[in-house]
Parts: C-alpha cells; sequence; structure tokens
C-alpha cells in the first residue's frame, strides 16, 4: 500500500496529533475495558505512532501487513514486540485487553466480506471483558468524489509536495496520490493509488455484532471520522 512513500509517511503526516488521539483512545478503553490486564495489541500499526504513546499506559504490541512502515516503526520502538500480518486473518496465538485499529485502516479491507474477517480476527485477539477500538474510514453519505488537495511539508531538509485526486468506483473509494519529494541530491516524482471501501454505520455494527462484540459509537470520535468501540463479553 506505501511502498512508494513508506520513508515519506512521517514526514506527510506530521500535522497529526498522536499525542492527543492516544490519550482520547486511552480514556475511552478506560471508561469501557472489563478485564483486568493493561496488554494493547494495534492492528495496522503503520510507523508506531501511536504505539509510541499508547505505551505509557499499557504493555504493547503491533501488527501491519506494509514491512516498508514496521521497518520504521521497528526503528522507533525497538522493544516493542511488531507482527507482519493482514488484517483480516493474523494469529499471533494470544489475547490481549484491548486491540485497537486507527487512522481509518479498517477501510483498507476493501470489503464487507474482508471487514467481516478483520472484525473477527480482532475480536478473536480479545480477552473476555476486552474493548476493541477502529476508527471508521468515510461513509457513502459524507465521501466526496473528483476532489483535489494539496499540502506542502518540509523536515530535516526534505521537502514534499503532495498533491491527491478522490474519486470513486462503485463502493470504493480510489485515491490517486502524487509526490514531489526535494532533497539536496534532486527532485523526484512519487505515486501511488490507495483504496479504501465505504463502509455504513450498519455494516460497522452488523461485523462487531458478528464478531460477538457489544458495540457502540463515538460519533466524533478522533479525527472526525467516528469511532467503533466494541465490547467483549465476560
Amino acid at each position: 500500500m506505501f511502498t512508494n512513500s513508506a520513508e515519506l509517511y512521517d514526514v506527510v503526516y506530521s500535522w497529526k496529533d498522536y499525542t492527543g488521539e492516544s490519550q482520547q483512545v486511552h480514556e475511552l478503553i478506560t471508561a469501557h475495558l472489563r478485564s483486568s490486564g493493561n496488554t494493547l495489541l494495534d492492528v495496522a500499526c503503520g510507523t508506531g505512532k501511536h504505539l509510541e504513546h499508547l505505551r505509557d499506559h499499557y504493555v504493547v504490541e503491533g501488527v501491519d501487513l506494509d514491512e516498508g512502515l514496521m521497518a520504521i516503526a521497528r526503528k522507533r520502538l525497538p522493544n516493542v514486540p511488531l507482527h507482519q500480518g493482514d488484517m483480516c486473518g493474523f494469529d499471533l496465538g494470544k489475547q490481549f485487553d484491548t486491540v485497537t485499529c486507527l487512522f481509518s485502516s479498517i477501510g483498507y479491507t476493501g470489503s464487507v466480506e474482508r471487514l467481516n474477517r478483520a472484525v473477527a480476527s480482532m475480536a478473536r485477539h480479545l480477552k473476555p471483558g476486552g474493548v476493541l477500538v477502529f476508527e471508521a474510514w468515510l461513509s457513502p453519505e459524507v465521501y466526496h468524489a473528483n476532489v483535489v488537495r494539496s499540502l506542502c511539508v518540509e523536515e530535516g531538509g526534505m521537502h514534499v509536495a503532495r498533491v491527491v485526486h478522490s474519486g470513486q468506483e462503485g463502493r470504493m473509494s480510489v485515491m490517486d496520490f502524487h509526490y514531489l519529494v526535494g532533497t539536496a541530491e534532486g527532485v523526484e516524482h512519487v505515486t501511488e493509488l490507495h483504496e479504501l471501501f465505504l463502509f455504513t454505520e450498519a455494516e460497522y455494527l452488523a461485523a462487531c455484532e458478528a464478531a460477538g462484540l457489544m458495540a457502540i459509537i463515538d460519533e466524533q470520535g478522533i479525527s472526525g471520522r467516528g469511532l467503533y468501540i466494541g465490547a467483549k463479553p465476560l
């Protein structure tokens, strides 16, 4: 997914308030957790920026499909167990008090069937009384196709200009990313195509119910896209 841009990821998202988001997630977990431990698994952990803060409260581990992002996470978190795996079918052979899946990574599942598999996989990794917290991607009602957005950032001598065209094919949002990356060595043009499925609220809730979780919705969440909190019965 981030094959061409892993090394740009933290620069492009340097505006993101990982500290504040992690604190909000911690407060939600505290309000809903019924198991007695403090272990946490972050699914689609990316470069480990949320884990960097969540480990202040939990014994943490991470899992991600993208090896490029995980290589960065391993440098950031050398003592944290990080596992390569697909959120739709990973099996770590253990359970956690909390499982998180943030920054709308759930949208990359790509279909209702794979959404159900992903939520089931995450639920299997929860202890009784544990809680799943995942951040929604945009719904069909609020997603706008044929929109262009841009940003420019600079960090450590690297200048990055990103332009994104947001398209749509059926229920799939299709983001065409173009990066201009300037360093002392020159300027490079990098492209990537990202596809995220536009799930409905009912589909998210049905996935939680099918996985045996009692779900509620935080409509605002940590970024305005909403959070789903699924509690596993004791």
